[in-house]
């Protein structure tokens, strides 16, 4: 069975998260997005996210959306293949509106940094050295 990761995250808007995340090279499945909800490829087949509408998302979880601006309950991490990748992406997100809650991380054998996108979600970004 082939397994696949898909988060849904509640979004305040569903075409401006889907103009930051496009800016920063994420595709969308139309077959699977409609007026509540979009389905954005983050890695191939095997990771993707189902940003939905507040409202929807709520309708769906019966109890009050956590807002990401305030508390957070979990942190995205995606790996790169490179330093120069993190970097990038870093930069893609906040040239569409995003911001870095903190500076990079070097370790040697390991960088990363984060974003917070425009409902603020919390993603990391980590390059590790294949030796590491």
């Amino acid at each position: 069975m082939n397994k696949q990761i898909i988060l849904n995250l509640p979004v305040k808007d569903l075409n401006q998260s889907k103009a930051f995340f496009s800016a920063l090279g994420f595709t969308f499945n139309a077959r699977y997005c409609g007026d509540n909800a979009v389905f954005m490829n983050i890695a191939g087949d095997t990771i993707q996210a189902m940003l939905t509408s507040e409202p929807f998302f709520q309708s769906l979880i019966g109890k009050p959306v956590a807002q990401a601006r305030e508390a957070n309950e979990v942190v995205i991490c995606l790996s790169c293949e490179s330093r120069e990748e993190v970097d990038t992406l870093i930069a893609k997100a906040v040239a569409a509106g995003g911001r870095t809650p903190h500076p990079p991380e070097d370790h040697g054998f390991m960088y990363d940094q984060g974003f917070e996108d425009i409902d603020g979600h919390l993603w990391n970004l980590v390059w590790s050295a294949p030796e590491a």
